[in-house]
């Protein structure tokens, strides 16, 4: 009970189809069977983010589709709590990322089965009305971070950051390291940036 209760919350801001959150959340996983946290997700929309910004074709075609898997995370949430979105958006990730099926007209069912969720919640994807709320979440990680950043957004505790932004999955012990340094760094009120340019392709494996 009380590594529970001294346990740090961590959050991660995600969107369902967004490679880089997807191997940040799987990082945050790893973590959290290596340590005692309670790790839990909301939605933060890439096609909210972008909705007005002049993109390239095929990013905006990205985010025109990313509406509905989010809007599906949003309802789960909404109306099942925060545990039925963390069983849900494990379920599509690997659907989405892991096996490259990109037919969200299979796979949301799919993933709500495994989640132990409704079937009707897939009518979701075509719900604007979802939209305030799936903005509110969004609104909520960009005043953590500043509105010029995106998603992952991860706060731990009271510290807040975006990213990391991983090409792969850190494991065992490293997965712990990176957290800690990370943790560490974001909690500089003086930081604001640490980049380099991506060497090796996206690996969810």
């Amino acid at each position: 009970m009380e590594d529970i209760l001294l346990s740090p919350v961590v959050t991660a801001y995600v969107d369902p189809s967004c490679p880089f959150a997807w191997i940040t959340a799987r990082w945050l996983t790893e973590v959290a069977r290596m340590r005692p946290i309670i790790l839990r997700f909301e939605v933060m929309s890439l096609a909210v983010i972008n909705e007005h910004r002049d993109l390239e074709p095929w990013y905006r075609e990205f985010n025109d589709r990313a509406w509905g898997p989010a809007r599906v995370c949003v309802a789960a949430a909404a109306q099942h709590g925060p545990a039925a979105l963390a069983r849900l958006y494990p379920a599509l990730g690997r659907r989405i990322h892991d096996e490259g099926d990109k037919n969200f007209d299979r796979i949301v069912p799919a993933a709500l089965a495994e989640a132990g969720l409704p079937a009707d919640l897939a009518d979701a994807a075509h719900r604007s009305d979802l939209d305030p709320q799936m903005r509110a979440s969004t609104s909520r990680a960009q005043q953590l971070v500043g509105e010029d950043l995106g998603t992952p957004t991860v706060t731990v505790d009271d510290v807040a950051f975006f990213g990391p932004v991983l090409t792969s999955i850190p494991r065992g012990d490293e997965a712990v390291r990176v957290f800690d340094g990370v943790r560490l760094l974001a909690a500089c009120r003086a930081f604001s940036e640490l980049k380099r340019a991506r060497a090796d392709d996206l690996s969810f494996a």
